[in-house]
C-alpha cells in the first residue's frame, strides 16, 4: 500500500481502469477519482459502471471503445487498475507504471508484471487510498482536457449518424436515438456481435446497466439475458440490443415474453449477415465464407407473436419508432434494417 501511494502522490496525468471485477465499488472509485482529477476508462464488460455524463469519465477502451478512452490512455503516467483482467480486447498499456488491485490473487500480474500489485477487496482499498491524498489534485487539469476531448468524439458521432450509402441505417444513428429515447435507468442486455462494438462505441451511459457476456463470443445471450433481467425488477425500463443472427437462435422466446407480460424494448438491428465473423474472416485474409443469412421479417414475427413489432428502413423513422416501443406495455420490437459497413 505504501508504493501504491507514492506513485498515486508522484502521478501528473493519473488514470483509473475499471473492470467488472470493481462493479459492486464504484462509489468509492469515483470518490477516489475525484480526489485525484483522475479519468475512469472502463473495461467493455463494465461499461456503464460509471455514467457517460460523469466529467471523469473516459468510456470505454479498446476495440469496442471510445478514442477519448484511447487519448486518455496514451497521455497518462500512472494507471490505477480496478477489477480488471487485462484481456488483450481492452488493451491496457503495459508500458505504464501499473497498480493493479484485486480480490483475486491470481489475477495480479497474471499476463505481464504489474509495479505495484496490490491484493484485497477493491472498495476497501480504494477508501484507504483516498484517505492519505491530497485533497487537490497536484497534476494536470484532465477534466477540461476531456471535456475537450468529449466534445471532439461527439462531432464525429454525430457526422457519422448522417451517413447513408443507401444500403441501410447506420449504426451510429441507431444508437443516437437510443440515448435520445431509452429511459436513464435502464437494464440493457447486449447480444454479441457487430452491433455490440457499435453499441460499446456510440452509446453514452448514465445511470443504466448494462448486462453482456464480456468476451465469450455467446451469441444469442442479448434476448434470454433481457428476459432475466424484467423477471429479477421488473419495476425497471429493460432493453434488448441484439443482431439477427444471435436473435434468430432464440427468437421463439418472444412467445413467452409475451405470455407473461414482460415489458422488453427490443432494438433488432438486422444486417443479413453474420457482421463479425465476416468481418474477421476480412482481416485473417480469408473469403468471407458462408456468414449472409435468410432471414424472416422480424417485426412480423414480433406481431404474430402478440407483441409489438415495428420496422425501420430510413434513421429519421428512429425516434418515432423507439419512443412507441418504449411506450409499449409488454414486449415490443423495433428492427433496423442496417448497413453492414457502417459500423
Amino acid at each position: 500500500m505504501t508504493e501504491a501511494l507514492e506513485l498515486l502522490r508522484g502521478a501528473k496525468r493519473p488514470v483509473i481502469v475499471v473492470g467488472h471485477g470493481a462493479r459492486s465499488h464504484m462509489a468509492p472509485i469515483v470518490r477516489l477519482a475525484e480526489r485525484l482529477g483522475a479519468p475512469v476508462i472502463t473495461t467493455f464488460k463494465a461499461k456503464g459502471q460509471i455514467g457517460d455524463d460523469h466529467p471523469l469519465a473516459a468510456g470505454v477502451l479498446g476495440r469496442s471503445g471510445t478514442p477519448v478512452a484511447s487519448w486518455v490512455m496514451n497521455e497518462a503516467d500512472l494507471l490505477l487498475v480496478l477489477g480488471a483482467s487485462f484481456s488483450n480486447h481492452t488493451g491496457i498499456y503495459a508500458g505504464h507504471p501499473i497498480i493493479q488491485v484485486d480480490f483475486d490473487q491470481m489475477q495480479l500480474g497474471k499476463f505481464h508484471a504489474v509495479d505495484v500489485p496490490v491484493w484485497g477487496e477493491v472498495g476497501v482499498v480504494v477508501e484507504r487510498l483516498r484517505g492519505e491524498i491530497p485533497d487537490q489534485p497536484q497534476g494536470a487539469d484532465q477534466i477540461a482536457q476531456l471535456a475537450e476531448r468529449w466534445a471532439i468524439w461527439r462531432a464525429e458521432k454525430a457526422s457519422r449518424a448522417g451517413d447513408d450509402r443507401g444500403h441501410g441505417v447506420n449504426s451510429a444513428s441507431v444508437f443516437a436515438a437510443m440515448e435520445r429515447q431509452i429511459p436513464g435507468d435502464a437494464v440493457i442486455a447486449v447480444d454479441v456481435g457487430n452491433h455490440a462494438y457499435s453499441f460499446g462505441r456510440y452509446f453514452e451511459c448514465k445511470r443504466h446497466t448494462v448486462l453482456m457476456s464480456g468476451y465469450l463470443g455467446s451469441i444469442g445471450f442479448g434476448y434470454p439475458a433481457a428476459m432475466g433481467a424484467w423477471a429479477a425488477a421488473p419495476e425497471r425500463p429493460t432493453v434488448a440490443v441484439t443482431g439477427d443472427g444471435g436473435f434468430a437462435q432464440y427468437m421463439a422466446e418472444v412467445t413467452t415474453a409475451v405470455k407473461h407480460g414482460m415489458n422488453i424494448t427490443h432494438v433488432l438491428l438486422n444486417n443479413g449477415q453474420l457482421g463479425k465473423i465476416a468481418k474477421e474472416q476480412r482481416a485473417g485474409e480469408w473469403d468471407v465464407w458462408q456468414t449472409t443469412l435468410h432471414n424472416p421479417d422480424f417485426s412480423a414475427f414480433a406481431r404474430n407473436c402478440g407483441a409489438l413489432g415495428i420496422r425501420v428502413t430510413d434513421r429519421s423513422q428512429l425516434d418515432a419508432a423507439l419512443a412507441e416501443a418504449v411506450a409499449y406495455d409488454g414486449p415490443a420490437m423495433v428492427e433496423v434494417m442496417t448497413d453492414p459497413d457502417l459500423v
